[in-house]
């Protein structure tokens, strides 16, 4: 029952009627302004492309098939934002018209692919390769976010204990060797200065942690940083193949799908350009929109930013004599989709063993320095 209706059955006075529309409104729009703003997934995004593609297949016109995407996500952050699309779309907007009064759910890229579905009536297509796409996109991602993760949390576990020992441990049990008043030998000597050097400075490294990675974090988000982030990301061992791979993988399947679904070639790579995470990579793509807007072609193009591996390059100028370069740029993304994966794997199998012998080293030291004065004080006695 609405604020309204018990109102009217229970005949309260009309001032508070007014009041409890006023706060009614209120919260509805506080809570529709919420939804908005909080960013949807790709997961969610994902599925709801699905979804929606489904219920085309099945011969559901979109206005309905909208209604019922938005009576399926109630109570989901899609849910204000779809039902806002099916009205705009009841009212005569085009479906990618009303997508894009929403940028901040629905990408350039998403907008512009259904813009060619609805123009070349092959909507349902694209929006099964559109869920494709964000599906696979989000996999590798969380592919690479595993690689780094697992290792870094397993990294800062081991410095955690390290700290502790030296900072908790160790200096009850080295106090007991400097009552003795012997020389000790230098494992132990370099032990106990290393110990009482983080007791007395905790705070002051813990700080000075945080402050490097807050400080590191404003310079990346300036322009020039980003810039220099992103191409010693590139460049880094064992990961910076990773994140090149990863990147050609994104970029090919985008341009893949934009093409296939009818979209020109200078428009798609403007497009992927919003797709591409890496911005040392977005001034490459530039550079192969220039050059395939004054008459080069997109092998030629690719092959001049320096940037890319052969095959890639190969792959596009093969595609352009048979002309299927959407095939071969496809072909590119599943054979990157693969390394990604192959690569992910290797580098967990390696990082974690190594992160495991360095903490079993480091623990195997104070142990040793520990033992060695004992070792000593028996052979005296």
């Amino acid at each position: 029952m609405s604020v309204v209706e018990y109102n009217l059955l229970t005949d309260r006075p009309l001032s508070t009627r007014r009041l409890d529309k006023k706060v009614e409104r209120r919260a509805s729009s506080i809570e529709h302004r919420a939804d908005i703003f909080r960013r949807a997934g790709a997961r969610d995004i994902c599925v709801l492309t699905r979804q929606l593609a489904t219920l085309l297949h099945a011969g559901m016109p979109l206005v309905p098939a909208l209604s019922a995407l938005v009576e399926q996500m109630q109570g989901s952050s899609l849910a204000h934002i779809m039902e806002e699309v099916r009205d705009s779309v009841n009212a005569g907007s085009t479906f990618a018209g009303a997508l894009g009064k929403h940028p901040r759910i629905f990408s350039n890229l998403f907008v512009n692919m259904v813009a060619a579905g609805e123009t070349s009536g092959t909507l349902e297509e694209v929006l099964l390769r559109l869920a494709e796409m964000l599906d696979k996109r989000a996999h590798l991602a969380g592919k690479v976010k595993s690689v780094i993760a697992y290792p870094l949390m397993l990294a800062v576990v081991a410095v955690g204990v390290v700290m502790f020992l030296l900072s908790f441990v160790v200096p009850s049990i080295t106090q007991i060797f400097l009552e003795i008043n012997r020389q000790l030998p230098w494992p132990t000597t370099l032990l106990i200065s290393t110990s009482a050097f983080i007791k007395t400075y905790l705070l002051v490294i813990i700080a000075a942690v945080c402050v490097a990675v807050f400080g590191i974090g404003a310079w990346v988000r300036t322009e020039e940083g980003r810039i220099i982030w992103d191409r010693s990301k590139l460049r880094m061992p064992l990961f910076g193949k990773l994140f090149l791979k990863l990147e050609i993988a994104r970029l090919s399947r985008t341009l893949g799908i934009l093409l296939a679904s009818g979209i020109p070639v200078l428009s798609a790579l403007e497009i992927a350009k919003g797709v591409v995470q890496n911005t040392f990579l977005v001034g490459a793509l530039s550079s192969v929109k220039d050059l395939v807007s004054k008459g080069d072609n997109i092998a030629d193009a690719v092959r001049r930013t320096g940037l890319f591996p052969p095959i890639v390059f190969h792959i596009i100028a093969t595609g352009q004599i048979s002309g299927d370069i959407e095939g071969g740029l496809l072909s590119i993304a599943d054979m990157y989709d693969g390394e990604v994966e192959m690569t992910a794997k290797m580098l967990t199998s390696l990082l974690e063993p190594a992160i495991v012998l360095a903490m079993g080293a480091v623990v195997g030291f104070i142990v040793l320095a520990i033992l060695l004065p004992i070792f000593e004080i028996n052979q005296v006695l």
